[in-house]
C-alpha cells in the first residue's frame, strides 16, 4: 500500500503544470552551463601512423622524464578547486556523491525524495542533500531516483545505467618482450570519438560482477572467447576524481590483466572499435608520456600496467611519486 501510495503521488507531481512550468523556469540556467549537453566530440584529427611514429621514435632520450605521466594523472584529477561549490549527497549518514549547488534547486520540487539540509543560524545555504526518510529499502530509493532523474530529462543527459568501469591490459610475450594489444575507438563513438583506448573497457552495469562483465565485454569488443577470457587476472583497482562545470564523478576502474595466445588477433563485434594495434610496451609508454592520444582514464591504467610489469626506469619513477 506505502509503494502504491508513493507511486501514484510521484505521477501526480510529474503531471502538474504549475511543477513543470516551474522546471521549465528553472532549467536555462543549468543546462546553458552543463557540459554534459555538450554536442559528440569531433573525432581525433590523428591515424595509426602518427600514433607508430611517436611510439617508435627512441631518440629523444626522455625515457626517464616522468612529466609526461603526471600530466597524466593531472588531466584526470582537475577541477579540485571547484569542489567548494558542491554539496555532499548523503545515505544513512554515507557519503555517495555530490551534486553542485546550482543544480540543487532542482530537487526542491522533490520533497517526498529529497531532504535538503540548510545551515544553522538561519542560514539559507545547503549543507548537504539526503534522502527522504520514507525511503528505506535500496529499491524504493532507487526508483524514487530514477523517476527524478526521467523528470529532469535533458538536465541529465547521456544516463548509461552504469557505475564505474572495467579495464582489461590484453598484452601477449613474445621473444621475451611484452606486447600491448591497443585499440582505436570509432570515429562514431559519442564519447572521446578516435582516441586510442584498452583492447577491452567498458562500463560496469547494475546487476553484473566485474568478471562477467569483463568476460562480456571481451566477446563484445574484441571477439576473444570465453575459454581465453576466463583466465583474465583481476590486478586492483584505480580511483580518480574529476570536475567539470557542474559534474564532479568520483570514478572507480576495476583493472584486469589477461596474457594472450601469441598468435591471437582481436575482431570487434559491436562496431565501437575502429581497429587494433599490437605494440612493444615500451612504445605504448612513449604514446602516453609524449601525447594525449589515448583516452584519459587509459593512461592511469596502463601507467599502473608500467609500474607492475616493471620497465627499467621504474625504481626511479616510483621514488618521485613517493616524493609527489
Amino acid at each position: 500500500m506505502a509503494a502504491a501510495s508513493f507511486s501514484a503521488a510521484a505521477a501526480a507531481r510529474r503531471s502538474s503544470p504549475s511543477r513543470l512550468q516551474l522546471l521549465a523556469r528553472r532549467r536555462l540556467p543549468f543546462s546553458a552551463y552543463s557540459s554534459a549537453a555538450a554536442p559528440p566530440a569531433a573525432a581525433a584529427s590523428f591515424g595509426w601512423e602518427d600514433a607508430l611514429r611517436v611510439a617508435a621514435d627512441g631518440g629523444r632520450g626522455d625515457e626517464s622524464d616522468l612529466s609526461g605521466y603526471f600530466r597524466k594523472v593531472d588531466t584526470c584529477n582537475r577541477g579540485m578547486d571547484k569542489k567548494g561549490e558542491f554539496v555532499e549527497f548523503m545515505v544513512e549518514d554515507q557519503v555517495v556523491g555530490y551534486i553542485h549547488q546550482g543544480f540543487v534547486e532542482h530537487l526542491r520540487d522533490f520533497h517526498d525524495v529529497f531532504t535538503i539540509a540548510s545551515g544553522s543560524n538561519g542560514s539559507n545555504n545547503v549543507e548537504h542533500v539526503t534522502l527522504h526518510s520514507s525511503l528505506r529499502t535500496p529499491d524504493e530509493r532507487t526508483n524514487a531516483v530514477g523517476s527524478v532523474i526521467k523528470s529532469l530529462g535533458d538536465l541529465i543527459p547521456g544516463i548509461r545505467n552504469e557505475a564505474y568501469g572495467v579495464h582489461m591490459n590484453g598484452y601477449v610475450e613474445k621473444e621475451g618482450q611484452k606486447f600491448l594489444w591497443i585499440a582505436k575507438r570509432s570515429d562514431t563513438k559519442q564519447t572521446f570519438p578516435g582516441m586510442l583506448d584498452h583492447l577491452v573497457a567498458g562500463g560496469l552495469p547494475y546487476g553484473i560482477s566485474c568478471e562477467d562483465n569483463v568476460i562480456k565485454e571481451c566477446e563484445e569488443e574484441a571477439g576473444i572467447p570465453r575459454s581465453i577470457s576466463s583466465n583474465a587476472t583481476s590486478v586492483g583497482a584505480i580511483s580518480y576524481m574529476d570536475i567539470e562545470g557542474f559534474r564532479y564523478k568520483r570514478d572507480v576502474l576495476f583493472c584486469y590483466d589477461l596474457k594472450l595466445p601469441p598468435d591471437f588477433v582481436p575482431n570487434n563485434e559491436d562496431g565501437e572499435v575502429d581497429s587494433f594495434r599490437l605494440i612493444p610496451v615500451p612504445h605504448a609508454a612513449n604514446i602516453i608520456r609524449r601525447t594525449h592520444f589515448f583516452k584519459p582514464n587509459c593512461n592511469l591504467v596502463i601507467i599502473d600496467f608500467l609500474f607492475r610489469h616493471g620497465l627499467p626506469w621504474l625504481p626511479k619513477a616510483a621514488a618521485k611519486l613517493e616524493e609527489r
